[in-house]
């Protein structure tokens, strides 16, 4: 399947955060835009299917449909881009500044988030008929994770924003993982094979997304969810984004930059 070795798919992670610094407003927004719709609608899809059999498992082993579809794409998320643009500025590539940075980073959240949040609406249009009646069990399902993930954390104090900042941390371990899976191989089966397994896990395991979480909990506010949008910033979307930058950095893309790109001195042969 075309597999690349590691130290040819990580200059490719840093050309590619080299690119996306340097790509104008309009198509940072548009492909952030594409990316957190299309993974809204894959949790969306995961949450319908674990609802509709009673098995969490099958939904997680599915939702990695939509984090393919979107990178095969090429479009970006929040949580790639926090992963692959320092790279950029570490290489010293020409031109790459902590400001063009900063501005990707900005601009792919809003992106993200206008394209979670079109989503969430036009789903909760459909669950409740243009919110003539009640949501449905997904609907319900939704708002009872909406309040679980803010409400539940911060009776918790310190201590629940820890956690979520760690979940946040580990999440984009798995994620910034399969962002590089997109680049080991040069087929789409490979491509795919290695984005799944980590997106997997991650859902699996509950780990929190702030992308993810662009669509759930503003969808689960629409839908009646005993939680505000103050808790939702406070208690999940800010440490969970903060998570996923310390943790896509420095898990993936500083291990592997730093021993496939700057690597140690060689040990002399005796």
């Amino acid at each position: 399947m075309s597999y690349l070795v590691p130290t040819e798919f990580v200059t490719k992670m840093v050309d590619a955060g080299e690119s996306k610094i340097f790509m104008s407003t309009r198509d940072t927004l548009i492909r952030a835009f594409m990316a957190g719709a299309i993974l809204a609608l894959a949790a969306v899809f995961a949450v319908t299917i674990a609802v509709q059999t009673g098995v969490f498992l099958i939904g997680a082993i599915l939702f990695p449909v939509g984090f393919c579809m979107l990178y095969l794409m090429g479009f970006d998320l929040l949580t790639g881009v926090f992963v692959l643009c320092p790279l950029a500025l570490l290489d010293k590539r020409p031109g790459v500044t902590i400001n063009g940075i900063l501005r990707n980073w900005g601009l792919v959240f809003l992106g993200n988030f206008a394209g979670a949040l079109t989503v969430a609406f036009m789903m909760a249009f459909v669950f409740t008929y243009g919110f003539s009646i009640e949501p449905g069990a997904v609907g319900q399902k939704i708002a009872e994770i909406g309040h679980a993930r803010t409400v539940g954390y911060a009776e918790h104090g310190a201590a629940g924003w820890f956690t979520i900042f760690l979940r946040g941390m580990l999440c984009n371990w798995m994620v910034s993982m399969g962002v590089v899976g997109a680049m080991v191989s040069t087929s789409v089966s490979g491509k795919v094979i290695a984005m799944w397994m980590p997106i997997m896990l991650f859902f699996f395991m509950g780990f929190e997304h702030s992308v993810v979480n662009m669509f759930l909990f503003p969808s689960g506010i629409i839908m009646g969810g005993d939680f505000s949008i103050a808790d939702y910033f406070i208690w999940n979307e800010i440490p969970t984004a903060l998570g996923n930058l310390v943790g896509g950095l420095a898990f993936t893309g500083l291990t592997l930059y730093s021993t496939h790109v700057r690597t140690g001195a060689k040990r002399k042969a005796m």
